[in-house]
C-alpha cells in the first residue's frame, strides 16, 4: 500500500492506497470493505476536501513535490518493500520504460481500513505539455478555475523575481491568456501584476489583450505608480504597432494621467496615441481639455480641441463650461461664439458663467451689439445678471464713448439692487468729466461721496481739470479745497490746469498762493511759474507779467531766458523802455547772447522814437546788448581820425564778420533798419556805403539786373523806405556812369517798387523832373529819355549829393511798416551820438 499524509486536509487521518483490495492491514475493519453505501460518500468527501485536486497536483504548493523515499507498501504477506516510485504521466512519458496505462484498480481506504472508493488511478500531469488529466481511461480537461487558482497561488507566494518565473514555468498545465486575465482580476498587488504580465509576454501563447492592459493600468493607478503607467504605456504602443490592434486602454491611461495633473506626460502620451492612429473617446478629450484649462494653459486645450473636432467628437456640458470662457478670454471670440451656438443646438443650457464671459469679452473687444445681444438672451432665459456683468457692460460702453447707454445700464444696475463699486464710480465720473458733461459728473461725484467712497486723486484731477478747461474758477477752487482737506495730494497736471485757469482769469494773488502750496508739496515749480508768466505775456498783460516776475524773484523761483526775452519784447512793444532795460540786463548776465535780430529790433524802435527821454532809454538799451553791431554803429558815427580808416573800409570790415549761412536773414533786416536810421539822420554818404557793401556781399543779389541793351532794372520791393531811396539814388548813379562813359544805352529802364514804395520813389524823382512814368508797381522810362535826363546838372548834383526829400514822406512809409500811434512830423536833425563821449 502507498500512504499519503495530508496534514492540512486531514491532520489526524492516514489514507492507504492498495492495488489489491483483498490484502489489507490487520487494523482495518473487515465488515466495511464491500459497503457500496460508503462509496458515494467517500467520493463526495474526496471532492469536498479537494482530494482530487491534490492528486492532480493543482493545489500543491510546488509541482515537483515527490513522495517519500520509503513509502509504505503492503504486500500480500504484510511485509514492507522498499520499491522505487514510478510516476505515470498523462502524456505517456513514464520512467523505467513502464507502461503509460493503469492495469489495476486502486482502492481508497479510510483510517479504519474501510474502502471508500475503488477504481483506476489518476495519472500525473507533465508541466508545459499536458492540458488535461487522465482519470482511468477518461481524459478530463483541467478546469479554468483550477488553473487560475493555481496561478494566483503561485504569484501571491513568490510575488516577483526569477523564482516566481521558475515556478510559473513548472505549472502542470499549459496556461492561456484567459487564465492570465482572470488571475490579474484577483491579484491586487501592482508588483505581482506586472511580474505575471511580463512572464506571460515571453510565452509563445501570449496574445496582446486590451482587458489585460486595463487591469494593469488600474492596479498601477491605485498605487499611484505613474512612472510604471508611462513605462507600460510605451509597451502597449509597441504591442499596438506590432499587432495592429487598437486598445481602449489608451483612454484609461490618458484619464489617469490627466486626473493626476501630469501635464507634460499626459500631453506626450496624447500625441503618441494620436500618431499611432488610435481612437480617443469623447470623455478622454474632455478630461484632457479640463486639465489644461484648469492649469491656465488654454492654447494646449485649444490644440486638443482642434484634434477633437477633426475626430468628429463632441464636447460635454462641463467642457463647454470651461472651453467657451477660455476661448473668449484668449480673444478667440468667433470660436467661442460658435461653441456657444453649438451648445444651444445640442440642448445644453448655458450657465451664467458662459454668458458673463461672452458679455465681458465681446464688450472689451468693442463688439457691443453682440455683447448686448447675449445679455438680452440671458435675461430671456430667466437668468439674473450679476454685479460683475453690469460692471463689465458699463465699462465697455463707457470706454467706447457711449455714455448714454452706460448711464441706462447704471440705473438698471441700481434698480436691480447692486451697489456700484469704487472703480465703477471713478470710471463713470472721469468719463463724463472728460467728455465735458460736468453736470452729470458732479452729480455722480456727490453720490459717490454719499456712498462713503473717498474719490481718488485721479477723480478729483479729472473733474478739476475739466472745470478749469471750461473756465469755471469757483467750481475748480472748491474741488481743489475739498481735495486738500481730504488729505489727498494733487498731481502736477492738476496744479498746472488750476494755475493756467487762474492765469487766464488774471487772479495773480490766488495763483501765487497755489504756486507756493505746490512748492510746499515738493514739486518743482519753475516750469509751472514760467507757464503762468507766458500766459500773461501772450495775453499782452505786461503789468501782470512784471508783477508775476517780481513775485517769482522774491520767492526764489527762476525762469528761462526765452521767457525773459519774450517779456522784454512785450515791454518794448508797449513802450515800457524803463522796465525793459533790467530785463535785458538779466538776459545778458545769464550768459544769453543777444543776436542781430534782437539788436535790430531795438534799433527799429529807436528809428521810430520821437521823444528825447525815450531815445535816451533806447540808447541805454542798445548799449546794454553788448552786441558787436552796437560797436559798429558807434564807429560809424565817429570821424575818420577816431576810426583810423575810411567809412567804406570800416563798413566792409563789419560785414565780413557776419556768418551769412546762419545770419543772412538777420543781416538783411539790419541793413533795412540801419538805412532807415541813416536816412533819417541825414547820413546819405554813410547810407550809400552800407548799401554798396550789402550789394557786394550779395544780400540783395536780384535787386539790379542788366539785360544788355534791352532793359536795365532795379527791384526795391523787399527793401525798407530808407533802403529803397538809397538804392534808387545809388543805382541811378551807376546807370548814369555806364551810359555816359561807355555809351551803352538800353531800350528802357524800370524801377520795380511795388504798390507801397511807388509813391515815395515817384515823389523823390519828381522833384528833379524825371522822365519815369508811374504805373501800379513799376516806374519805367525809355533809355534815350533817361540819357538826356542824366545830362542835366541838377540831376548830377542830385545823384552825387543827397536825397532832396521831405521827412514826412519817409515817416509816412515808416508808419505803414511799423504801425503805432501816429507820430508828429519831425524834421531831420543832425546825427546824435549813440553813446556818450565818455563811453567812447
Amino acid at each position: 500500500m502507498f500512504h499519503i499524509h495530508r496534514s492540512r486536509l486531514y491532520p489526524r487521518n492516514l489514507y492507504t492506497l492498495t492495488k489489491n483490495h483483498s490484502s489489507r492491514s490487520s487494523f482495518l475493519t473487515p465488515n466495511v470493505q464491500n459497503s457500496n453505501s460508503h462509496t458515494n460518500a467517500a467520493i463526495n468527501s474526496l471532492n469536498k476536501f479537494g482530494f482530487f485536486s491534490a492528486l492532480t497536483g493543482l493545489n500543491s504548493t510546488s509541482p515537483n513535490v515527490s513522495p517519500s523515499k520509503s513509502p509504505n507498501l503492503v504486500s500480500n504477506g504484510g511485509h514492507v518493500k522498499a520499491n522505487s516510485f514510478v510516476r505515470n504521466y498523462c502524456a505517456g512519458k513514464n520512467g523505467e520504460a513502464g507502461s503509460g496505462e493503469w492495469t489495476e484498480d486502486i482502492e481508497y481506504l479510510d483510517e479504519s481500513g474501510s474502502v471508500i472508493y475503488s477504481g483506476k488511478g489518476i495519472r500525473s500531469v507533465e508541466p508545459g505539455l499536458d492540458d488535461h488529466v487522465m482519470i482511468g481511461g477518461l481524459k478530463k480537461p483541467i478546469l479554468n478555475a483550477s488553473a487560475v487558482a493555481k496561478i494566483v497561488e503561485v504569484v501571491k507566494r513568490w510575488k516577483w523575481g526569477p523564482e516566481l518565473e521558475t515556478q510559473l514555468d513548472k505549472l502542470q498545465f499549459v496556461p492561456n491568456m484567459t487564465h492570465v486575465v482572470q488571475a490579474l482580476k484577483i491579484i491586487n498587488e501592482s508588483d505581482a501584476l506586472l511580474s505575471l504580465f511580463k512572464w506571460a509576454k515571453r510565452q509563445t501563447w501570449y496574445v496582446p489583450n486590451d482587458e489585460c492592459y486595463v487591469m494593469l493600468f488600474d492596479g498601477l493607478n491605485q498605487c499611484r505608480d505613474f512612472d510604471g503607467i508611462q513605462s507600460l504605456f510605451d509597451e502597449m504602443v509597441c504591442d499596438s504597432i506590432k499587432s495592429a490592434t487598437q486598445f481602449s486602454a489608451y483612454n484609461r491611461v490618458l484619464k489617469y494621467l490627466a486626473k493626476a495633473e501630469k501635464l507634460e506626460v499626459s500631453f506626450c502620451c496624447f500625441k503618441k496615441v494620436q500618431d499611432s492612429g488610435c481612437k480617443i473617446d469623447t470623455e478622454t478629450y474632455n478630461i484632457l481639455m479640463k486639465l489644461f484649462l484648469n492649469k491656465g494653459l488654454p492654447y494646449k486645450a485649444f490644440e486638443i480641441y482642434e484634434t477633437m473636432e477633426a475626430a468628429h467628437c463632441s464636447l460635454d456640458g462641463s467642457t463647454y463650461e470651461l472651453m467657451i470662457p477660455s476661448l473668449a478670454k484668449s480673444g478667440r471670440l468667433d470660436a467661442a461664439f460658435k461653441l456657444f451656438q453649438e451648445m444651444k443646438e445640442r440642448n445644453f443650457r448655458p450657465s451664467l458663467g458662459i454668458f458673463s464671459s461672452l458679455v465681458d469679452s465681446m464688450g472689451k473687444a468693442g463688439r457691443l451689439e453682440t455683447s448686448m445681444k447675449v445679455y438680452m438672451e440671458m435675461q430671456g432665459l430667466g437668468l439674473r445678471p450679476s454685479a460683475i456683468m453690469y460692471v463689465s457692460l458699463i465699462e465697455s460702453y463707457t470706454k467706447a464713448g457711449k455714455l448714454d447707454a452706460a448711464l441706462r445700464l447704471w440705473d438698471e444696475m441700481k434698480i436691480a439692487g447692486f451697489r456700484p463699486n469704487f472703480g465703477l464710480y471713478t470710471l463713470i465720473i472721469e468719463s463724463h468729466a472728460k467728455s465735458g458733461k460736468l453736470d452729470i459728473a458732479m452729480s455722480i461725484f456727490r453720490d459717490m461721496e454719499k456712498a462713503g467712497f473717498l474719490p481718488t486723486p485721479s477723480t478729483y484731477s479729472s473733474l478739476l481739470e475739466m472745470h478749469a478747461a471750461s473756465g469755471q474758477v469757483d467750481a475748480a477752487m472748491k474741488l481743489y479745497n475739498s481735495m486738500t482737506n481730504a488729505g489727498l495730494r494733487p498731481g502736477l497736471s492738476t496744479y498746472t490746469a488750476l494755475l493756467t485757469l487762474l492765469a487766464h482769469k488774471k487772479l495773480v494773488d490766488v495763483a501765487a498762493k497755489i504756486l507756493l502750496e505746490m512748492k510746499a508739496m515738493g514739486f518743482s515749480v519753475d516750469v509751472s511759474a514760467s507757464d503762468v508768466l507766458m500766459v500773461y505775456i501772450k495775453d499782452g498783460s505786461v503789468d501782470l507779467s512784471l508783477r508775476w516776475l517780481r513775485f517769482m524773484s522774491s520767492s526764489g523761483i527762476r525762469t528761462n531766458n526765452f521767457i525773459i526775452r519774450q517779456l522784454f519784447e512785450s515791454c518794448m512793444k508797449n513802450g515800457l523802455y524803463e522796465s525793459a532795460k533790467p530785463l535785458l540786463e538779466t538776459y545778458v548776465n545769464s550768459a544769453a547772447k543777444v543776436d542781430l535780430i534782437l539788436y535790430t529790433s531795438i534799433l527799429a524802435y529807436l528809428v521810430r522814437c520821437q521823444e528825447e527821454q525815450n531815445e535816451r532809454h533806447l540808447m541805454a538799451i542798445l548799449s546794454a546788448t553788448r552786441h558787436k553791431a552796437h560797436a559798429f554803429m558807434c564807429g560809424l558815427f565817429t570821424g575818420p581820425e577816431q576810426r583810423k580808416q575810411p567809412v567804406l573800409s570800416f563798413v566792409r570790415e563789419f560785414f565780413q564778420g557776419i556768418d551769412y549761412e546762419l545770419e543772412e536773414g538777420a543781416a538783411k533786416y539790419f541793413v533795412n533798419v540801419l538805412l532807415n536810421y541813416l536816412v533819417l539822420m541825414g547820413q546819405i554818404n554813410r547810407a550809400r556805403c552800407v548799401w554798396k557793401v550789402a550789394y557786394e556781399n550779395k544780400l540783395f543779389p536780384k535787386a539790379i539786373v542788366f539785360d544788355q541793351h534791352i532793359a536795365w532794372s532795379l527791384d526795391v520791393r523787399n527793401l525798407s523806405v530808407g533802403a529803397a531811396l538809397v538804392a534808387v539814388v545809388h543805382t541811378l548813379h551807376r546807370f548814369r556812369k555806364r551810359m555816359l562813359y561807355y555809351g551803352v544805352i538800353p531800350r528802357r529802364i524800370k524801377l520795380v517798387t511795388g504798390p507801397t514804395l511807388r509813391i515815395v520813389v515817384a515823389q523823390m524823382l519828381s522833384s528833379v523832373e524825371s522822365p519815369f512814368e508811374v504805373s501800379k508797381v513799376v516806374l519805367r522810362a525809355p533809355g534815350d529819355s533817361v540819357m538826356e535826363w542824366f545830362k542835366k546838372p541838377i540831376v548830377q548834383q542830385f545823384l552825387l549829393n543827397e536825397i532832396p526829400s521831405r521827412a514826412d514822406i519817409l515817416m509816412h512809409r515808416l508808419n505803414i511798416l511799423f504801425p503805432t500811434s501816429a507820430p508828429e512830423i519831425r524834421s531831420l536833425s543832425p546825427p546824435k551820438p549813440l553813446i556818450s563821449a565818455k563811453a567812447v
